[in-house]
């Protein structure tokens, strides 16, 4: 949901220029690849590239890292949102975040969407994480009510923001368990329809 080349390039964890940078990009990669639970520091630190034994120095606890992972997805929510600002319309720009979804449709297919399978695994958690996926859904929500908002759809811009967010989720958690990527493109260029029969 909140990974998208549009806005920041392809993303490595050895690609950061400092090691709490790669920790926080390999923490997002290996939760996403493997689940919080069955993640160990010692596997981020390994895709990290940093010793093991420094991972505790930026982080005393897998949980500190946790949060810093769902900040990093906000961030890169927030980076993608800017760049989409820049387009023209308000349904280009809808559409655009589309087919940013669709462009991950290969990682959907393997894994499910990046942000929304860490959601889901925070929310069976009673360590307090439980919430903190809530406010980056926020974002989004808002971010896409706000465009149904300036293409005049004034009294239903939540809903229909729920309603783009939702069809993501859902294409998403299918193309997974299908494995079939091919799902989210037939069911991408179909959210641009709807987008287009709403401008």
């Amino acid at each position: 949901m909140t990974d998208s080349n549009m806005a920041t390039g392809p993303r490595s964890a050895r690609s950061g220029s400092g090691k709490r940078e790669r920790l926080v990009t390999a923490a997002t990669e290996v939760f996403h690849r493997q689940g919080v639970e069955r993640s160990t520091l010692s596997d981020i630190a390994r895709v990290a590239d940093v010793p093991v034994g420094n991972v505790y120095y930026y982080f005393k606890t897998k949980e500190q890292l946790v949060a810093a992972v769902v900040a990093g997805h906000a961030d890169r929510l927030r980076e993608l949102t800017a760049v989409l600002d820049e387009l023209a319309t308000p349904a280009e720009r809808l559409k655009a975040l589309v087919g940013g979804w669709v462009d991950q449709r290969d990682l959907a297919a393997r894994y499910g969407c990046p942000f929304g399978t860490l959601a889901g695994e925070l929310d069976r958690r009673d360590d307090g994480h439980d919430r903190t996926a809530a406010p980056v859904m926020e974002l989004l929500l808002d971010w896409a009510e706000g465009q149904f908002r300036a293409m005049g759809h004034r009294d239903e811009a939540r809903d229909l923001a729920v309603s783009l967010v939702s069809a993501y989720q859902g294409m998403s958690l299918l193309t997974n368990t299908l494995h079939d990527p091919d799902l989210m493109s037939r069911q991408g260029r179909r959210l641009e329809q709807w987008i287009d029969s709403l401008a």
